[in-house]
């Protein structure tokens, strides 16, 4: 059982919690970190998410644990999901973006990080790979492309003048 904080719509925590999977109630709002990492060459370290979350590609997200900040958050789901650490590498907040019921704080991070590095949690992904934004947009137009997480990268891309 997975509790998470309720936010009002100007991101202030509210001191209401949720379990997930219930109905968020009307006017608040809950909390998904995404990051973008970007290597040197240019190219963007996504994710496969396993066949039962969706089966396509995608940044790495998820939700922080109640307690946990936006910043906390995309920590603990970094290392979760990848097995990296990022804690002391100053991802930059790049948007903050509201949809429905979900606030989303995009991070961007440019860092070499070596496939060979990254241990993924199988339960949630299924691979990872580097690509560049062409082909991150023929993924996309493919459906290979999960839908918002590609709306967050664009507007990523958008705020780093891409």
């Amino acid at each position: 059982m997975e509790i998470r904080d309720l936010y009002d719509v100007n991101k202030n925590l509210t001191g209401k919690t949720f379990v997930k999977g219930e109905p968020i109630p009307k006017g608040y709002y809950y909390l998904i970190v995404a990051i973008i990492l970007e290597n040197s060459n240019g190219e963007f370290l996504i994710q496969k998410r396993v066949l039962r979350k969706g089966g396509r590609w995608a940044l790495t997200a998820g939700h922080p644990k109640s307690g946990e900040n936006s910043f906390e958050g995309l920590c603990e789901e970094v290392s979760e999901e990848l097995g990296i650490d990022i804690s002391k590498d100053n991802p930059e907040l790049i948007e903050t973006w509201i949809n429905n019921d979900q606030i989303f704080d995009i991070y961007y991070l440019k860092k070499d990080i070596n496939l060979e590095d990254i241990t993924i949690q199988k339960e949630e992904v299924d691979g990872v790979r580097y690509a560049t934004l062409e082909q991150i947009n023929e993924m996309n137009s493919k459906g290979e492309f999960h839908e918002n997480h590609f709306i967050l990268f664009s507007k990523c891309m958008e705020k780093l003048g891409r």
